[in-house]
């Protein structure tokens, strides 16, 4: 922040931290076996895109990018809004790795484009044991997964399995350690 900013009370967006994302294609072994965590072949970036002309430039420029990346990969792409205007890019690919590496080129080319302070979050489904939906959200702009465990159709969560699933967890994956940031996101296309 530079002293302009701090004389007319201006602060910067953080920029988005999306190396950090491959941790989670290391941990896949211990998401499986130890905890029996399966993926479930879906996952999203999520971004609030901006108005104008450079970002439709450049979201023209990463749809050609994405649909390179998702022929190589044999990744499916679709893109969504939801109602308060945030874009979703909804992965498809049986592979785990191959979703973080679409959800880190997407990340990525926004990055580059100047628009990783837009970058919210990456979803990544998995099914446990019991086929409940449990999924590992990724915040760009802490760097840090969390668990999120919804219950039934209700805007409820498994607060007690995110606990057991953050304990569990925090050896393999950077986990968020302060709990007010685990965002629920319900309504997401994943």
């Amino acid at each position: 922040m530079g002293v302009f900013d701090v004389m007319f009370g201006r602060k910067r967006l953080k920029g988005a931290a999306q190396d950090r994302l491959f941790a989670l294609a290391t941990a896949q072994v211990t998401l499986e076996v130890e905890l029996a965590l399966k993926p479930g072949g879906a996952a999203a970036v999520c971004f609030k895109p901006l108005s104008g002309g450079n970002f439709d430039r450049a979201d023209a420029e990463m749809q050609e990018l994405l649909a390179a990346v998702a022929q190589s990969a044999g990744t499916t792409l679709t893109r969504k809004t939801d109602e308060l205007g945030y874009e979703w890019i909804v992965l498809e690919d049986p592979e785990l790795e191959d979703l973080v590496t679409a959800a880190h080129t997407i990340s990525d080319e926004l990055q580059s484009r100047g628009f990783g302070d837009r970058l919210l979050a990456a979803m990544f489904r998995f099914v446990d044991a019991k086929g409940r939906r449990v999924y590992l959200i990724y915040g760009f702009k802490t760097g840090t997964f969390w668990p999120f465990v919804p219950v039934g159709d209700e805007r409820k969560r498994d607060n007690a399995e995110e606990l057991a699933l953050k304990t569990r967890l925090e050896k393999e994956l950077p986990i968020e350690a302060d709990l007010t940031k685990w965002l629920a996101l319900y309504d997401a296309p994943v």
